[in-house]
C-alpha cells in the first residue's frame, strides 16, 4: 500500500487565520514537515506540542530557489516512501507554492499519492487589506522571476515572494520599464495578521524604504491615466481602431491597402535616413511611423474581416521560430553565413517551387532597381552563375564603358548605361558593398558638400546661380577637406 503526502496550508497570518479543518489535521498528526518556520502560526502551533521539522537550513545551501525546492521535495518523497506524512506551507498550498507544484507533477512517477487538504490563501487577506475587487482584473506574479512582458498595467497587480532587498530591487527595475519612477505602490506585509502593515511608497523607493520579509507582497494599482498607457501595445491598437471607427478620422477611415503603399515606402526610407544620421531620437520617431503603417494595414484587414494584427504577429512569431532552428531547435549554426544558408533552405522548402518559373522569382518586384540587381545577382550566384574572382568583373566593366561610349542613339546609351550600373553592382558585391547603401553614403556626402558651398556663398550675399563654376569648384575642394 502506497503512503501519502498530505499538504496543508497554514493560512495567511497567525493561528486565527488557520481553517478549522487544517487545525484539526495538524493536531492529530504526530509529526509535521514545514517549509519554513518563519510564519506567524508556527510558534503558536509549537506551543501546542505539535512536532515539526523545518527546511529553512536548505535555503542557506543553495544560490537559487529551484535547487532549494528540488531538495525539499526529494526529502519529502523519501520520507513518504516509509510512511504517511503531512507537509505544511504558508497560505494555501496551490497559491505561490512551487514545492507543491513539483510534488503534484512528480507524484505519479514516484508512485506516491499527493493530497491537498486546503488552507486559507493570503490573497483573501490582501484584497481586504487593499480594499480592491479582483473581478476588475488582477494578476498574481512571482517576484523572483518577474518579467515585464507578463505585466498588464490595466490590471491590479500583486507581486508575491518579495523576500528581501535584492528581489525588491529587481522587481523595482522591471516595474520601472512599465510605470513612472514615482508611481505609487503598496508594500503589504503579514496581511490578515495582528502585525499587518500596508505602506505606500513611490516605486523608486521600493527596495530601500520599507522592511521586507517572507510575508511581504507588492501591490501595483491599475493605470487609469491614458497618457501612462502610451507604452502599452494594446492601447496603441485601440487608438488605431478608434481612428478607423465610426467616430474616427475621415482620412484614416478612407484609406485602403493600395492607398497606403507609398507611405510605407516613404517611412521606410526615413528610417534609413535616421540610421545614416545616427540620430536615435529621430530613429525612434521614424520606426513608430513604420509601425503605424503596419497597424493601419492590420486594422484594415480586421475591418474587412480577412485578418487582424493577431494574425500578423502569429505568422511572424511562427516564421522566426521555424527559421531559427539553431536557436529554438537542435540545428547547429555557429556563423552568420551558416544562419543565412539555413534560412534560405528553410524558406525555399516552405514556399516550394509550385508558383515559380525561375530562381529569380523570389526577388520582390517593388525593390529599387539597384537593390533588385544586387538580389538577382546573389540568387544567380547561388546557382553557380558567377565569376570566381573579381578580375573578369573589372574587365567586364571596361567593356561596358567602351560600349556606352560607342553608343550612337539615346536608346542605346540608356541601355549601355544600365549595363554599366549592373556590372558596378556586381563589382561591389565581390567586396561586400551593397549598392543602395554605398550610393546613400555618397548622396549624403554630396548634400553636405553642396550645402557647404551654399553656406559660404551666402556669407557673401550670393547664391550658386550668381557665381561661377570655378568659384564653386574651389569651395567644393574646401568642403572635401573640411567634411
Amino acid at each position: 500500500m502506497s503512503h501519502t503526502i498530505t499538504i496543508v496550508g497554514l493560512g495567511a497570518g497567525d493561528l486565527e487565520q488557520l481553517t478549522l479543518g487544517a487545525y484539526r489535521l495538524l493536531q492529530k498528526t504526530d509529526h509535521v514537515y514545514v517549509r519554513t518556520k518563519d510564519h506567524p502560526a508556527v510558534e503558536e502551533l509549537q506551543k501546542e506540542n505539535i512536532s515539526m521539522t523545518f527546511f529553512d537550513d536548505i535555503y542557506e545551501k543553495h544560490d537559487g530557489f529551484e535547487a532549494v525546492y528540488r531538495e525539499i521535495t526529494s526529502i519529502l518523497f523519501e520520507k513518504a516512501a516509509e510512511e504517511d506524512i503531512v507537509y505544511a506551507v504558508p497560505g494555501h498550498p496551490l497559491v505561490a507554492e512551487q514545492t507543491v507544484q513539483i510534488l503534484l507533477k512528480e507524484a505519479e512517477g514516484k508512485g506516491i499519492p499527493v493530497k491537498v487538504a486546503g488552507g486559507k490563501s493570503f490573497l483573501d487577506e490582501m484584497y481586504t487589506a487593499l480594499k480592491i475587487d479582483p473581478i476588475e482584473g488582477c494578476q498574481i506574479l512571482d517576484g523572483t522571476s518577474l518579467k515585464k512582458e507578463q505585466i498588464q498595467v490595466r490590471n491590479h497587480l500583486i507581486i508575491v515572494q518579495v523576500y528581501d532587498g535584492f528581489i525588491a530591487s529587481e522587481v523595482k527595475l522591471t516595474l520601472m520599464d512599465k510605470y513612472p519612477d514615482d508611481f505609487e505602490v503598496a508594500v503589504v506585509t503579514a496581511a490578515g495578521s495582528a502585525s499587518e502593515s500596508v505602506q505606500y511608497v513611490p516605486l523608486h523607493d521600493l527596495d530601500h524604504s520599507v522592511e521586507l520579509n517572507n510575508l511581504t507582497a507588492v501591490y501595483v494599482p491599475p493605470v487609469r491615466d491614458n497618457t501612462m498607457l502610451f507604452r502599452d501595445f494594446e492601447h496603441l491598437r485601440g487608438v488605431i481602431a478608434t481612428l478607423r471607427g465610426p467616430d474616427g478620422c475621415p482620412w484614416d477611415k478612407k484609406q485602403t491597402h493600395e492607398s497606403l503603399k507609398r507611405y510605407l515606402i516613404e517611412e521606410a526610407y526615413e528610417v534609413i535616413e535616421a540610421i545614416d544620421e545616427e540620430d536615435d531620437e529621430h530613429l525612434v520617431e521614424e520606426l513608430g511611423d513604420v509601425l503605424l503603417q503596419v497597424l493601419l494595414h492590420a486594422q484594415i484587414g480586421e475591418d474587412d474581416g480577412y485578418f487582424s494584427m493577431d494574425d500578423v504577429i502569429t505568422v511572424l512569431a511562427d516564421k522566426m521560430i521555424r527559421r531559427h532552428p539553431h536557436v529554438f531547435g537542435d540545428v547547429e549554426a555557429e556563423t552568420a553565413d551558416q544562419v543565412l544558408q539555413n534560412w534560405e533552405e528553410i524558406k525555399s522548402a516552405e514556399k516550394g517551387n509550385a508558383h515559380r518559373t525561375s530562381l529569380l522569382d523570389g526577388v520582390a518586384k517593388g525593390l529599387p532597381s539597384l537593390h533588385k540587381a544586387y538580389d538577382y545577382q546573389k540568387k544567380a550566384a547561388k546557382a553557380g552563375f558567377d565569376w570566381d574572382e573579381v578580375t573578369p568583373v573589372v574587365n567586364k566593366l571596361r567593356e561596358e564603358f567602351d560600349e556606352w561610349k560607342s553608343a550612337e542613339t539615346d536608346e542605346e546609351r540608356e541601355k549601355e548605361f544600365g549595363d554599366m550600373l549592373f556590372t558596378m553592382v556586381n563589382l561591389g558585391r565581390f567586396y561586400g558593398i551593397h549598392p543602395e547603401e554605398a550610393l546613400s553614403l555618397t548622396n549624403q556626402k554630396f548634400y553636405k558638400r553642396f550645402r557647404y558651398i551654399e553656406t559660404e556663398l551666402a556669407k557673401e550675399g550670393l547664391t550658386p546661380q550668381d557665381t561661377t563654376l570655378e568659384k564653386m569648384d574651389k569651395l567644393w575642394d574646401q568642403a572635401k577637406e573640411n567634411l
